[in-house]
């Protein structure tokens, strides 16, 4: 009898060594090395040749491009992320938490590309057919070209796309696909590479679009090893607070587009609804009193401007060591705004608890929003108000000087449209002309910016 061979797989970055380790030398994880029997390497072999592309190399003058290579989902928030729609013959990686979304807004955007007269293939590898029939009528699909098909073995897989040839093919999920190939279960590091590497091919040589649904740890990260991320051309996050209704889809890699862009989706009975103006979504639970320790920003997500407000909450503590809380905020960062406000301003908070929440549960991570936690605790601290119809924008410098920031005209002109009167800015930044509906303000240091908004 033959001897069988293992190797450990580290299950993070997917690196190989004969013997166990309890830290991966690789991406330095602990306890993330498991044991996989080695397959052999002909049959790798046999695999890959089927694949075997007899095209000949092109001048890249002579390659010509159709205008059709894009397919446009018809739900706006989507295309923005993808760049303006698939790209045909396209891996696509959508990842996310457990029921945030991700099966209902794959099964939408099927919906939407069979009205487009396109033919899809659903392959459910943990939802029966009955189950999705159920979740389409709910969502109110009824969709003439879209084939379902509950498997979780590869090689029928591979068979039933050879078959239909369909334009579309949905692989959910990617952690419940095993192929005969590999002798380890599913869910393994050698498993969930194969069966992406053959689903890549077949996109890649048959010109079909492949959306591949990926399930995430609990850091956050995507399941399996990182060169599943290689692997794809687009990766995207789906987020969002399981209390709140509103939903986020990131993207973090676009082989063919932006990855600067974020689609805002609004869950609710009937699915996800695309939220063209996200600033009523974040500011429609703010009160209209307005409180010490509340500050409104105007921050980026993408290319698209957001509203939100931040509230501060500073008292004294009952510890030897002041408590530190920040939710949407880096603490890191609050503690270097901190440390400005006590040295540059004089605000002495060595014995106070101080605590940042951003409303609507929104995580804000550019520089923009530091004029506005510096303001928020500042004027929680000293119990005076900030002004409600004043946005604030500016990024905090050391020395407590505000540096400038970037599309200062865009952040302007949705702080008009949402009908703010006034806006405290850093002074390096230009205002352009047409801007007048909206008082600016310029500030060089902190200390002005804290006069410039206290209302009077």
């Amino acid at each position: 009898m033959a001897k069988v061979k293992s190797k450990w797989v580290c299950s993070e970055c997917g690196y190989e060594t004969a013997g166990y380790l309890g830290k991966c030398p690789e991406c330095g994880t602990w306890g993330s090395l498991v044991e996989e029997v080695q397959y052999s390497e002909k049959l790798h072999n046999a695999v890959a040749n089927e694949f075997i592309n007899t095209e000949k190399p092109a001048l890249l003058k002579d390659i010509k491009v159709d205008e059709s290579v894009r397919v446009s989902t018809n739900i706006s928030e989507f295309d923005r992320v993808l760049g303006g729609g698939f790209v045909q013959g396209s891996l696509v990686l959508l990842a996310g938490d457990p029921g945030i979304g991700k099966s209902t807004i794959t099964l939408q955007t099927c919906g939407e590309l069979c009205k487009s007269s396109k033919k899809v293939l659903y392959i459910s590898a943990e939802e029966s057919a009955t189950q999705l029939k159920l979740r389409a009528e709910r969502l109110g699909i009824c969709a003439e070209s879209l084939y379902i098909y509950p498997q979780t073995n590869m090689e029928n897989i591979k068979s039933q796309i050879e078959e239909i040839s369909p334009d579309f093919v949905v692989v959910d999920s990617i952690q419940a696909i095993y192929s005969n190939n590999v002798p380890s279960s599913a869910g393994s590091v050698s498993q969930i590479r194969e069966c992406c590497n053959i689903l890549m091919h077949i996109a890649k040589s048959k010109n079909i679009t492949t959306i591949v649904i990926g399930h995430v740890t609990k850091d956050g990260n995507i399941a399996g090893p990182k060169v599943l991320e290689h692997m794809v051309d687009t990766v995207i996050y789906f987020e969002g607070d399981k209390y709140k209704s509103y939903r986020m889809l990131r993207s973090m890699k676009n082989r063919f587009g932006n990855t600067s862009e974020v689609g805002i989706f609004e869950m609710n009975s009937s699915g996800l609804r695309c939220v063209t103006n996200p600033n009523e979504l974040f500011l429609n639970e703010r009160s209209q009193v307005a409180a010490p320790g509340s500050a409104i920003i105007v921050t980026n997500e993408g290319t698209r401007p957001l509203m939100v407000e931040i509230q501060a909450l500073v008292g004294m503590t009952s510890y030897p060591t002041p408590r530190r809380v920040t939710n949407g905020v880096d603490i890191s960062r609050l503690h270097q705004i901190l440390a400005v406000l006590e040295k540059r301003v004089g605000l002495n908070l060595s014995k106070q608890d101080v605590y940042v929440n951003v409303m609507g549960g929104i995580e804000v991570d550019e520089p923009s929003a530091d004029l506005g936690i510096a303001l928020a605790v500042a004027t929680c601290a000293r119990d005076v108000v900030v002004d409600s119809q004043t946005v604030i924008i500016g990024e905090i410098g050391l020395s407590g000087e505000i540096h400038p920031v970037n599309n200062i005209e865009r952040r302007l002109n949705e702080a008009v449209a949402s009908g703010f009167k006034k806006a405290i800015i850093p002074y390096a930044n230009d205002v352009p002309s047409d801007i007048k509906k909206i008082e600016v303000v310029k500030v060089k240091r902190l200390m002005d910016a804290i006069a410039a908004c206290v209302s009077k």
